[in-house]
């Protein structure tokens, strides 16, 4: 059913359902002009003023729903599923259309997503030391298992470089509606993978209890030859702009070493990625040691996928963690 959002613009573009349509009945300036009349002057001051902003605009809103009414009935909300959404639910009601109107408005759909996120899901964490290709590997998985691409659900591929080549984030709140929609067409009763992702992708951060469901959940490790790991890098980052790789590298000059840093910028400029690459390797396989070192007792699994495509990675990976994730599943289910 054709979803029609029907608050501002600027609360459409923070955050909204997954294919909403923005049908606003209110610019931003007439939203907050009407919610001043609300505070100062009253509930029926406010209604009187909000139907003087849209007495002109209702035959333009019509025409609207009916573009979309091809594709069937429609849905309408607001924030709450008050005032606005009941006014433009009657409009469009008596202009012949069928309207189902959100109880509870987006928030309360918000208060779902959150929900969806936080639920105790059966996480498994792909996990493995940068260069692996694991985001590669879980996207040839998606068709044979449970897949949740938070990095392309981010635009982001989750490290200090992550934004090069991307296109723009989404805000916090798209991130969480679309990644809700993703979490409930994953079947239940089988392992959901992720990938091993930091609290943050980006300007991206994953909610607290999902993150803290993550880190308890059981890793797979992907381990891969580090010329292997050299050679997707170069081949992701390849056709990035030398000047964007260039400046991400005095960001981690503390962890990586200012003079390192520094080659690693020459190296970029110069053509070398491949160097430069084997420099932020140091940084990165240090880091994620460190990480590892803590979580030994969450490790379900290894397997070696050096010189495997990712499609023959992720196929082995399936076939190796067979039946260490059924005794899982089924210990999980236990009362």
């Amino acid at each position: 059913m054709p979803i029609l959002d029907v608050r501002s613009p600027s609360e459409y573009a923070k955050g909204h359902a997954p294919g909403a349509v923005s049908m606003p009945l209110f610019s931003d300036e007439e939203r907050a002009v009407v919610g001043t009349c609300y505070k100062e002057k009253g509930q029926a001051e406010a209604i009187r003023l909000g139907l003087s902003l849209v007495g002109p605009k209702m035959a333009n809103l019509v025409e609207q729903a009916d573009q979309h009414a091809a594709q069937g009935p429609l849905e309408v909300y607001c924030w709450r599923g008050g005032m606005r959404s009941q006014s433009v639910t009657w409009l469009l009601e008596t202009a012949g259309h069928s309207v189902q109107r959100w109880d509870g408005g987006y928030k309360a759909y918000r208060g779902r997503v959150l929900d969806t996120w936080c639920a105790d899901h059966p996480w498994v964490v792909l996990s493995g030391l940068t260069g692996s290709g694991k985001t590669e590997i879980l996207r040839h998985m998606a068709p044979m298992a449970n897949v949740l691409d938070m990095e392309g659900l981010a635009h982001h591929k989750g490290s200090a470089f992550g934004h090069v080549g991307e296109l723009a984030q989404p805000t916090n709140e798209q991130f969480e509606n679309d990644g809700a929609q993703a979490i409930a067409a994953l079947k239940p009763q089988h392992p959901w993978w992720i990938e091993d992702e930091s609290r943050s992708i980006g300007r991206i951060w994953l909610q607290h209890g999902f993150f803290e469901r993550k880190k308890e959940a059981p890793l797979v490790l992907a381990h891969r030859s580090r010329e292997n790991r050299l050679d997707h890098l170069v081949h992701l980052y390849g056709q990035a702009s030398k000047e964007d790789l260039a400046a991400v590298f005095p960001k981690i000059a503390k962890r990586l070493g200012y003079q390192n840093a520094q080659w690693a910028v020459d190296a970029v400029l110069a053509g070398d990625l491949r160097s430069a690459a084997d420099l932020a390797l140091q940084y990165y396989d240090r880091t994620y040691s460190e990480s590892m070192a803590k979580r030994q007792d969450h490790i379900l699994a290894e397997v070696d996928v050096t010189d495997c495509t990712f499609e023959e990675a992720a196929e082995k990976i399936l076939c190796d963690t067979k039946k260490p994730l059924h005794a899982w599943i089924q210990q999980r289910a236990q009362p």
